[in-house]
């Protein structure tokens, strides 16, 4: 089967590697949909995590082509979408609503999602079929919901977001393109994103941001002040990972607010005075994407929302390439890859 794989920092080439077979009897084998690249994957790429021939993506939707002897609750010929990492959904963390933190978790993709052909360990506790074949226009959102939609939905309810607060958002990437859609759709009153780029504002306007921050910084932190009376933002989305992001996050969050935090950290180090001495609540990391995926699968089936518009640049499979420096370059948010 085709699929990507990184040889090293910004060397990505799609090759022919061995089809995966069922190995566990909770497996199952998808034949894929459609995938895409991650922002989170640019950190390899731009040689800030370590890679040596790997295979590539985690996000993903198709459909059920084998299914091992303990699978129940799947059948062949189901749509499904999955989620990154794989969980068993019946123990004492999951049931608490923490897949990302299940007892039994593993890679969601084996080897990875950018590929024809993929296994998914524990198949029942991982995958969620839709309640038919979808429409071809509703892929790209269930795509976005194995990922990016279901991680944006964390970080909006980590950070309490609810009917009458202000949500400000720092990243204005995919993820924090959907924390403005999740802000939106949890009833927030006002939405500030953060953003310098005028193609990520009027996405992040469409999705429902209602005031827009080009500053960063301690500049953008003195702004969101500004526009909510001094005090700062109820609720604070960090969809970056980064020292400044996070940082900025915290500081344009008012006493007894709340951030939540799922840009994957690099190099963060928290000061612990000013923490200390902040009020604010922090709660994130790896989205439990599996707890939000019934309810995002039904609002993108009932058309109620409609995440897929995050996906600006669609590439075939050979041209992943393509794909990764067209997102290192910021010519594209997010790049879906089709079959």
């Amino acid at each position: 089967m085709r699929a990507v794989v990184m040889y090293a920092p910004g060397d990505v080439r799609v090759d022919e590697t061995e089809r995966p077979t069922i190995v566990e009897p909770t497996d199952a084998l998808i034949k894929l949909s459609a995938t895409c690249i991650c922002g989170s994957d640019l950190w390899p790429y731009r040689g800030a995590d370590d890679v040596d021939h790997q295979p590539m993506g985690h996000e993903y939707v198709g459909v059920v082509d084998e299914i091992g002897s303990a699978v129940v609750n799947l059948k062949v010929g189901d749509f499904v979408v999955g989620t990154f990492f794989s969980s068993d959904n019946t123990c004492e963390i999951c049931q608490a609503g923490y897949q990302t933190h299940c007892v039994h978790r593993g890679p969601g993709a084996v080897p990875g999602a950018q590929a024809e052909y993929a296994r998914i360990p524990h198949a029942d506790g991982t995958l969620v079929a839709t309640p038919g074949t979808p429409d071809p226009d509703l892929i790209p959102s269930l795509l976005a919901a194995s990922d990016v939609l279901g991680t944006g939905w964390f970080a909006a309810v980590a950070a309490e977001v609810g009917p009458g607060k202000t949500v400000a958002v720092v990243g204005d990437g995919a993820v924090g393109l959907l924390g403005v859609l999740a802000a939106k759709q949890l009833g927030a009153e006002r939405i500030i994103a953060m953003s310098r780029h005028a193609d990520r504002q009027a996405l992040a306007r469409d999705f429902g941001a209602t005031d827009i921050v080009e500053e960063r910084g301690d500049e953008g932190v003195a702004r969101i002040k500004e526009l909510t009376g001094g005090l700062g933002a109820h609720s604070t989305i960090e969809a970056v990972g980064t020292q400044e992001s996070m940082l900025q996050a915290i500081r344009a969050t008012r006493a007894g607010g709340h951030v939540g935090y799922v840009g994957v950290s690099h190099d963060v180090s928290l000061p612990g005075q000013e923490l200390f001495f902040s009020g604010v609540h922090l709660h994130g990391g790896p989205a439990p994407v599996r707890r939000f995926l019934p309810e995002l699968i039904k609002l993108i089936w009932d058309r109620a929302i409609d995440p897929g518009k995050v996906f600006d640049l669609t590439l075939p499979l050979e041209q992943a390439a393509d794909g990764y420096k067209a997102m290192d370059e910021r010519r594209a948010t997010k790049v879906l890859l089709t079959f």
